[in-house]
């Protein structure tokens, strides 16, 4: 059921990607949002409370919904709005459901290449039925890595960039895709070795941090502790072993 309402709200962005898109800014100038993130999340918001009207439900254009309780759901309607802004087909679906604060299923999907991701904790990680594995690369100098940076990365030293340049002589290469939620599933499709990123939303990598996880990735925060979710999210994910060469570097 779930992965076939994030076909559906794949589907609503379709509908808008490539053509003129109302967008307006957030707090900070580079964070947009668009008529069709909205439209997303509001398929979403009303088949969900329909289908469950008592869970909590944490979305990111609209807020917290119900009451804070047992189930929760954690909605992105449209991951990568710059991307699809601009034209760029890299943008996905990410809806997670999570027990008592843990995250028991997750979906992302990629609308542009009609791959859809999912996992149920403890029953692997699969893209379109097949199952998925992270890479066995265990040292940086033969790893691809993948991050983000901030929205405030203009006016917060925080930023992420000295990061970035640490891993960028230590690695085959660091790649921006612009989707926390498409880098997680990558890791997990082993197309890219590790991820990290600073200051994220837990609706951004609650769904991609559960599919990473059964595919077989350490992920955490950047110091290592289990929890990522919590505010301030900030995370790594990679297979074990690179996982902690990870943190090393980002502690510096």
């Amino acid at each position: 059921m779930v992965a076939e309402l994030a076909r559906q709200a794949g589907e609503i962005l379709k509908i808008g990607f490539g053509g003129p898109i109302a967008a307006e800014h957030k707090e900070q100038a580079i964070d947009l949002v668009t008529e069709m993130d909205r439209r997303s999340e509001a398929y979403l918001l009303r088949e969900i409370r329909r289908r469950y009207p008592a869970h909590h439900v944490v979305a990111e254009e609209s807020g917290e919904h119900g009451a804070n309780g047992v189930y929760s759901w954690y909605l992105d309607p449209l991951d990568g709005t710059v991307n699809y802004a601009h034209g760029i087909p890299i943008y996905s679906v990410s809806i997670a459901f999570a027990e008592n604060g843990r995250v028991r299923l997750a979906v992302v999907f990629d609308p542009s290449r009609d791959e859809c991701f999912t996992a149920i904790r403890g029953q692997g990680a699969f893209l379109n039925g097949a199952s998925l594995q992270v890479t066995g690369v265990t040292e940086l100098s033969s790893a691809l890595l993948v991050t983000g940076f901030p929205y405030d990365s203009w006016t917060n030293p925080d930023n992420n960039l000295s990061h970035f340049e640490r891993f960028s002589v230590r690695t085959q290469g660091v790649r921006r895709l612009g989707s926390a939620a498409l880098d997680l599933c990558y890791v997990a499709a082993g197309r890219l070795d590790g991820f990290w990123e600073l200051r994220l939303k837990a609706w951004d990598v609650a769904a991609g941090g559960l599919i990473a996880e059964e595919a077989g990735a350490r992920v955490t925060g950047l110091a290592g502790e289990a929890d990522y979710l919590r505010p301030v999210t900030s995370i790594v994910a990679a297979n074990p072993a690179l996982h902690g060469r990870m943190l090393d570097v980002l502690k510096g």
